[in-house]
């Protein structure tokens, strides 16, 4: 239980959160502390404590708009595939193709199956439309972290205007080492099945596939002059940054085999890549708005015990070695309510698995969400920096040892991780469409 203290300087200090829809109206008046908040940060994380929960999308999508409108923000940098994200700025720019497409292709991970993305990318296309400078990317591994494949591709299309010979030869030798890859990709968790057919490739086989994605990103870096006189500089970056990509996908998957019997620390190669690819952002844009899960935006290392007892340097950490002075990361927080969540049915072929809604009742009594709950306000915004340097409330929030994801309390001491958190209250499951979790049909799909 919060202490009373504590309690009453939470509402002293929390700003309100008048709505957390941004369909309800243009009016941000109640987002005003905001600005202080981010102050002159060039970037900015919003976070969520878990996937597919309606409330976290909405919220982040309404201090989005804020920034964009309000603040100067230009890039908005989603936790889905870099090279699979041009689908989406495409689409955002120029109105090109199939939203329903570019919601199934563009954003991995399977998170823009949902009213709440469409929504997103529709008010980022009007926003371009009206004259502002937006701009739409992924950051991470390829594929759902599955595969380098699409990454791959995209340096195809690429090769095919300035190399059409070498496109050739890359169609010949490296796309069909991917024919292992399972081709049913209908189910909730049909990353998994491919995970296991990667690991169930003879090493020597595996091996052959990681050389040969180094030589098609080292090609690419050794040809840089000669393929600038053929297309604009932009393409070749992307290309090239695709090809970097592939090669961070490829080592991720490479950690996999090895792990049960690794005598050393893992290394968060995924992390890595999307501070490496924010990077490459960065110089492309003076401020930008990151959209990923809490974990990957804290400062302190993350880690998840049982599952995960190692501590892990997360993107925050990553940034923050050149950037803590001009990044500010906002948590998401709870108060209950109802998860969506999946588990496998023994009637189901791989990688699908069945939908169903669990309550969200038993917060860790040491956790964030807990005592953030005890300001008895409904949903509002929480500048941590402003936590007293002693006193009841220092001590209320140095009691605090997690915050949580889902149903798991994860360790974290949110004072040195994060720097402001918006709490929402009681959260209920996105609205995902109608297809996606739906259970095989006879032929399996």
């Amino acid at each position: 239980m919060t202490d009373p203290a504590v309690g009453a300087w939470l509402r002293a200090n929390g700003s309100l959160l008048r709505t957390i829809d941004p369909s309800d109206d243009d009016d941000f008046a109640d987002l005003a502390p905001l600005r202080q908040i981010v102050g002159d940060a060039r970037i900015v994380g919003i976070g969520e404590s878990t996937h597919r929960v309606h409330e976290f999308y909405r919220v982040r999508d309404r201090l989005t708009r804020f920034l964009l409108t309000e603040l100067g923000f230009t890039a908005v940098v989603l936790e889905s595939g870099f090279a699979e994200g041009a689908l989406v700025d495409e689409w955002i720019k120029n109105d090109d193709g199939d939203l329903e497409q570019v919601l199934r292709d563009g954003i991995t991970y399977s998170f823009g199956r949902c009213d709440e993305m469409r929504e997103q990318l529709r008010w980022l296309r009007a926003h371009r439309r009206a004259g502002a400078d937006v701009s739409f990317y992924g950051m991470d591994l390829a594929d759902s972290s599955g595969s380098a494949r699409p990454a791959v591709r995209a340096v195809l299309t690429y090769l095919d205007r300035v190399d059409p010979a070498y496109a050739a030869h890359v169609r010949a030798t490296l796309l069909p080492m991917f024919d292992y890859l399972p081709t049913d990709r209908s189910g909730i968790a049909w990353v998994a099945p491919t995970l296991h057919a990667y690991m169930a490739l003879p090493a020597p086989t595996r091996h052959e596939l990681t050389a040969a994605i180094n030589d098609l990103a080292e090609r690419l870096q050794a040809m840089r002059v000669v393929y600038l006189s053929r297309a604009n500089r932009d393409d070749y970056e992307f290309a090239y940054r695709c090809a970097v990509t592939a090669r961070h996908t490829d080592a991720f998957l490479s950690g996999f085999p090895d792990g049960a019997t690794r005598r050393y620390e893992g290394a968060n190669v995924r992390d890595s890549a999307m501070a490496e690819n924010l990077e490459w952002i960065l110089a492309r844009h003076e401020r930008v708005v990151v959209l990923a899960a809490n974990g990957h935006l804290q400062t302190r290392p993350w880690s998840a015990p049982p599952i995960v007892h190692n501590e892990l340097t997360m993107l925050g950490g990553q940034l923050a070695v050149d950037h803590r002075h001009e990044m500010v990361m906002i948590a998401t927080a709870c108060g209950g309510g109802e998860l969506l969540l999946h588990r496998p049915h023994p009637d189901d072929p791989p990688g699908h698995s069945r939908l169903f809604t669990e309550a969200l009742t038993l917060l860790d009594p040491d956790s964030l969400d807990e005592l953030l709950a005890g300001s008895g306000m409904p949903r509002y915004l929480l500048d941590l920096r402003k936590v007293p340097a002693d006193g009841p409330v220092r001590d209320g929030f140095a009691a605090v040892r997690s915050i949580m994801t889902g149903g798991q309390a994860t360790p974290v001491d949110p004072l040195a991780a994060f720097d402001a958190v918006v709490y929402v209250g009681d959260v209920s499951p996105w609205r995902h469409f109608p297809e996606w979790g739906q259970p095989p049909t006879a032929d399996g799909h």
